[in-house]
C-alpha cells in the first residue's frame, strides 16, 4: 500500500530533505538521525492509524541509501579487521528481519518504553569503554564473539523494529571487542548498519507492495537523493577529525538522544 503524501508542496519535501542530509550525515558517524526524519514524516504524512508506520517504514527506506554511502565512504577503514567481526552479519540479519515483522504485530508502546534506557546505557557503555577494554586486556581477557552476537542480534532486532540510536548501540557494542579507534569502529558499525536497515526497508517494500505495509514512494525518493549527500558528506568530515574529536562528538549525541527520548 502507497501512502498519499499529505503535503506534496515544495515546502514539505525541501523540509524533510534537509532534515535528512543532516539525519544522514549524523548516522555515517554516530547515529539517532531517525528522530530528524520520523517527526517530519509524521507531520507530513496523512492522519490516519497507520500514520505512524507509514512514517517509520517510509524513513527505514529513505535512509537506507544514506548507511550505502557512508559504509563506502569508510571502506578503508575495514581493512584489517579480525575475522571474528563477520560473525557479526549473520545476527545483524536475522535480528533485522524479527524486527521489521515485530511492526506489525506488537503495539509501538512496548518498544517506546525502553528506548531511552537502552539509549542512555550505550552512552554509559560507550563513554566508559576505553577503560572496560584497557581492564580486559590487563586481565588477560579477549573479545566476547558469543556475546556480541547475542547482542548484536538484540540491537538488530530494535533496529528492523525503529532504530533511533542503534548506531550509538552497535559502536557501545564493538567498542568493547577491541576493534580499534572510533574511525574503525565507525567503518564496522556502518557496514553492519547498512546490512540491519537494508533488510528492514526490503521488507517494507514487499510489505507496501502486497498492501500491508504503507510508504509514501515520493518522500522516500527525496530522501534517497539526500541521504546519499548527507552520508558521503557526514564520512567525508568525521574521516578528517582526530579520532578523540569524533569520539567526544559522539558521546555528546548519544546522551543528547537519551535525554531527547526521556523528555518526550
Amino acid at each position: 500500500m502507497t501512502a498519499t503524501p499529505a503535503d506534496a508542496g515544495a515546502g514539505g519535501f525541501a523540509t524533510l530533505a534537509a532534515a535528512t542530509f543532516v539525519a544522514a550525515a549524523v548516522n555515517s558517524v554516530a547515529g539517532g538521525g531517525t528522530i530528524l526524519t520520523f517527526p517530519v514524516l509524521a507531520a507530513i504524512l496523512p492522519d490516519g492509524p497507520g500514520r505512524l508506520v507509514a512514517a517509520n517504514a517510509t524513513s527505514t527506506i529513505g535512509l537506507w541509501p544514506g548507511a550505502v554511502a557512508a559504509a563506502w565512504a569508510y571502506r578503508g577503514e575495514r581493512a584489517g579487521q579480525p575475522a571474528f567481526a563477520r560473525w557479526l552479519v549473520p545476527p545483524s540479519i536475522a535480528g533485522a528481519a524479527l524486527g521489521a515483522w515485530l511492526v506489525m504485530v506488537l503495539p509501538p508502546q512496548w518498544f517506546a518504553a525502553v528506548v531511552p534506557w537502552l539509549i542512555l546505557l550505550a552512552a554509559v557503555l560507550f563513554a566508559l569503554q576505553p577503560r572496560l577494554v584497557g581492564r580486559a586486556a590487563a586481565a588477560g581477557g579477549g573479545p566476547h564473539l558469543g556475546l556480541a552476537c547475542g547482542l548484536q542480534l538484540l540491537v538488530a532486532v530494535y533496529g528492523g523494529y525503529f532504530g533511533a540510536g542503534i548506531g550509538i548501540l552497535m559502536l557501545a557494542m564493538l567498542g568493547l571487542l577491541g576493534l580499534g579507534d572510533i574511525h574503525r569502529l565507525n567503518a564496522v558499525k556502518n557496514m553492519l548498519g547498512t546490512l540491519v536497515n537494508g533488510v528492514a526497508a526490503a521488507l517494507f517494500a514487499v510489505g507496501a507492495l502486497a498492501g500491508s505495509q504503507a510508504v509514501s514512494w515520493p518522500h522516500a525518493a527525496v530522501m534517497a537523493a539526500s541521504a546519499v549527500a548527507g552520508g558521503l558528506a557526514g564520512s567525508a568530515v568525521a574521516r578528517r577529525l582526530p579520532a578523540g574529536i569524533v569520539r567526544r562528538a559522539v558521546a555528546l549525541i548519544a546522551f543528547a538522544l537519551a535525554g531527547y527520548y526521556f523528555a518526550v
